[in-house]
């Protein structure tokens, strides 16, 4: 939906020598994945986290030495468009969105493909989702089969000792990578 997306991955591919192989798409996806012409082997997504950039935390934190510095500043969210995952009110809206667009996706995967989902788990008004359980279950509701996750390590976060001395905070040092088949 992000043209700056859109454009960071092109330069990225290209950077890469991969342009000539992709077809970046950029838009709503409940519109544009009905309208690919193919069916496709294996889809790899990365969805926003909900609104969470624009929670009172906001933004990005700054890089040092590879390694994440300090607290955030700044916001850097995807759009303000109202059908973008990153802007629904709530968690329940963000799940049943991410649910329509995998179901337009189950349309044009074929018969056993696979898609992966990059998310972890996260805060929302101060309580921890179980962001894996909810994305399983509604990817089993629209078809595909669950068969496995891989966590995807990122040991560049440093530790921090959040909610000290009142409470035990997570601080999330790794991402899952949901799988799924596609079974008739």
């Amino acid at each position: 939906m992000s043209k700056k997306y859109c454009n960071l991955s092109k330069k990225r591919l290209t950077q890469l020598g991969k342009l000539k192989n992709q077809k970046i798409i950029c838009g709503d996806s409940v519109k544009e994945v009905p309208k690919i012409g193919i069916n496709i082997d294996y889809c790899i997504t990365s969805p926003p986290y909900h609104n969470i950039l624009q929670n009172n935390g906001q933004g990005l934190r700054a890089i040092k030495n590879n390694f994440r510095n300090g607290s955030r500043s700044g916001i850097d969210f995807y759009s303000k468009n109202k059908n973008d995952l990153g802007n629904q009110k709530n968690y329940k809206d963000f799940i049943n969105l991410f649910q329509k667009i995998m179901g337009k996706v189950y349309k044009k995967l074929r018969n056993n493909g696979y898609t992966s989902i990059i998310i972890s788990d996260f805060t929302i008004d101060k309580k921890e989702q179980n962001v894996q359980g909810d994305i399983v279950k509604a990817m089993e509701e629209v078809g595909f089969s669950f068969i496995g996750t891989i966590i995807l390590l990122q040991n560049n976060k440093p530790l921090y000792p959040f909610g000290y001395p009142y409470d035990f905070k997570i601080n999330h040092q790794h991402q899952n990578i949901i799988n799924f088949k596609k079974r008739l």
